[in-house]
């Protein structure tokens, strides 16, 4: 069955209502669409569903769940940032949304001095980020972005870990660090680790490559093959923004098997 669990649409910055999206989703062939807004409970922020407005959000999902009904099943759930100290993907947090699952994702790295450096909003602030707050060492930053996740995976009780190397976005076009360096490999080890124990799902995510930024997923091949050997299971997910990038590069081999029930 096809299926996408990370969906983003007009309630937080994504282009099209979700209505559009579900119905791209039916002229596509999927199966199954859960929508997966930004949120930061409780503070909020830009490109997120404002707090006061969580339920709105959840409300206007489940009512065309059930118009959709026994043409695509359609779920309701969140992508929950976490930020240490602030905000995190903790199934306590969102219980009174009802939610049916949460996609656990690290957007900001914080560094010692507090400040959030924002992961993939644009290479420009990337690499202002690490001049200002990491002393211009990449390897710092990508260690620290590492050790957030795990952290996360550790603590908190979701159910998905979204894209696990966002730190790769730039890279391609604006090389930063060296992706095969041992110490890479070791940061990846230490998080399929901690995702194997968890039970956790790590996603197979293609926005990248609709966004034009990567020719391949999150994660990228070798860490997949990691992940993958320590049993951690995957979802196929598109990261949509827009209902034409639904199922952007689905119908390549990623080389593993994917889930469609969480």
């Amino acid at each position: 069955m096809l299926a996408n669990f990370h969906t983003h649409t007009v309630w937080c910055d994504g282009k099209n209502t979700p209505r559009e999206m579900a119905e791209a989703a039916v002229a596509k062939g999927f199966g199954m669409l859960g929508f997966s807004s930004h949120m930061a409970l409780p503070e909020g922020g830009e490109g997120t569903v404002a707090p006061g407005r969580a339920q709105a959000y959840v409300a206007e999902i489940r009512a065309l769940a059930r118009e959709y009904a026994g043409r695509l099943e359609i779920l309701c759930g969140a992508e929950a940032e976490y930020i240490p100290g602030a905000t995190a993907p903790e199934q306590s947090r969102y219980a009174h949304l009802g939610l049916d699952y949460l996609i656990g994702s690290v957007h900001y790295v914080v560094a010692d001095d507090g400040a959030r450096v924002p992961v993939d909003y644009t290479p420009e602030l990337l690499f202002a980020g690490i001049k200002a707050h990491f002393a211009g060492n990449a390897r710092a930053f990508v260690e620290r972005y590492f050790a957030q996740q795990i952290d996360m995976v550790e603590k908190f009780d979701f159910e998905i870990l979204g894209h696990p190397d966002l730190v790769r976005k730039f890279n391609l076009r604006h090389p930063y660090f060296d992706e095969n360096a041992p110490w890479v490999r070791e940061c990846e080890a230490r998080l399929a680790e901690a995702l194997a124990n968890s039970g956790k799902l790590a996603e197979v995510n293609t926005g990248a490559i609709a966004r034009g930024w990567l020719d391949d997923a999150y994660p990228a091949a070798p860490f997949r093959e990691l992940l993958k050997n320590r049993g951690v299971g995957f979802v196929l997910s598109s990261d949509a923004h827009s209902a034409a990038g639904l199922d952007c590069a689905f119908d390549r081999d990623f080389g593993v098997a994917f889930k469609t029930e969480i």
